[in-house]
């Protein structure tokens, strides 16, 4: 494949990626505004907030399937068009209720968007391409938390919160026009492919029974949950018990995502020395080891504001190495039912980064615990996964639709 098209496709897959994460934090400088406007509470607002997560959880699992019959783009154009409808609808919203549909409603159109550029990666690059290409597609997701919010407090502060909603539905224009012109049909639709309920838990047993891809997707989706502990717990870390600044949080958490980002593109360069399973093994056994001493530290009452940023940038050096590489060896069994492959994965991480943040907040306000003890519990929970789902992992893997894949 020409560079210049390897490129145009990974920007384009980066950026159907990144639209789910613009659309979670894009908003949130705006949430005062809009409980004003709106005659109600920042609370309420935050439900907004909660139906996007569930839209998302939810969608991961209705796309898989309608990626596998119809193809790749069929289910991302009316994907789109329904994240752009509802764009517009929060334009015209008179009560937070109707916000809190709509953001559902959006949140399914987005998912379209996250399944399919998982799926398309497995159809349009080989099995030695795709940890490289998911790392440079975690690069433009990395990216969308630094710039989304400061965009949006710009956006809001010039033209007021709806116009967010503007931005977010122009840029899901954007993506229909270079989807429909840049972005070929990776895969061919399969009308034998059933879309009634049965044939369709059937599709995700056999993707279930696949050794690698449970194996890998657990150990993506636990090492996940850490990093919604760290977003979710960082504003009160930062911000409550060190004191800083919204500025100064704001510049924190862009220097960490640097160190996450990275990570993930270092990755790229030593996938030409080391395979992708001894990159997990290796990131994976480091990342235990700094998390345990993270949740020691703060246990005895030793953090302070410099030991806790080195052990949160030591955490996210590991997951830029251990994503791209798990989200690959996951997917690589997969060409017919990769849709079906891409959706579970996505759901896992949602649900299990969904339950992090729940736990984060059972916590004191005041305390240091909540961050250490969800990545310690994730990290060791994740290295559990691979020690036994590597014993059930066959040397050579014959896919479902009959080619095979020699994974180690």
């Amino acid at each position: 494949m020409a560079a210049k098209r390897r490129f145009g496709l990974i920007l384009i897959l980066g950026c159907l990626a990144a639209l789910g994460p613009f659309s979670i934090d894009m908003y949130l400088p705006g949430f005062v505004d809009i409980a004003e406007n709106l005659r109600t509470t920042e609370a309420t607002v935050a439900l907004s907030l909660s139906s996007f997560f569930i839209g998302i959880s939810a969608g991961q699992l209705l796309y898989g399937p309608l990626l596998d019959k119809f193809g790749r783009k069929k289910p991302l154009y009316a994907g789109l068009v329904l994240y752009i409808v509802a764009s517009f609808g929060c334009l015209a919203v008179t009560d937070v209720n109707q916000l809190i549909v709509l953001r559902f409603v959006q949140a399914i159109g987005s998912c379209a968007t996250a399944v399919a550029s998982i799926a398309m990666v497995r159809d349009l690059f080989t099995v030695e391409e795709s940890p490289k290409v998911f790392a440079s597609l975690m690069l433009v997701i990395a990216v969308s938390p630094m710039l989304a919010p400061t965009a949006g407090g710009y956006l809001i502060e010039a033209l007021g919160w709806r116009y967010v909603f503007v931005f977010l539905g122009l840029m899901a224009v954007s993506m229909l026009v270079a989807t429909a012109i840049k972005l070929p049909e990776s895969y061919k639709p399969d009308p034998s492919y059933s879309l009634r309920p049965k044939p369709i838990l059937i599709s995700f047993a056999q993707v279930l029974r696949e050794p690698q891809f449970y194996t890998y997707a657990l150990i993506s989706a636990f090492v996940f949950s850490g990093l919604f502990a760290y977003v979710s717990s960082s504003p009160v870390l930062f911000m409550k018990i060190y004191h800083l600044s919204k500025t100064d949080y704001g510049w924190i958490f862009a220097g960490l995502s640097v160190v996450f980002i990275g990570a993930s593109q270092v990755n790229s360069v030593i996938l030409r020395w080391f395979s992708s399973k001894h990159i997990v093994s290796f990131a994976l056994v480091a990342q235990c080891i700094f998390s345990i001493l993270f949740l020691a530290f703060a246990w005895n009452g030793m953090l302070n504001f410099v030991s806790t940023i080195v052990f949160i940038a030591l955490f996210l050096c590991c997951l830029g190495f251990i994503n791209p590489n798990a989200a690959a060896l996951s997917m690589a069994p997969f060409s017919k039912h990769a849709g079906s492959a891409s959706a579970l994965m996505g759901a896992f991480q949602m649900a299990l980064g969904a339950g992090a943040s729940v736990l984060v907040s059972l916590f004191s306000e005041q305390s240091q615990l909540p961050m250490p003890v969800v990545m310690t519990v994730a990290s060791c929970v994740a290295m559990c996964c691979l020690l036994v789902g590597s014993q059930f992992i066959r040397e050579e893997i014959v896919d479902v639709s009959g080619g095979t894949f020699v994974g180690h």
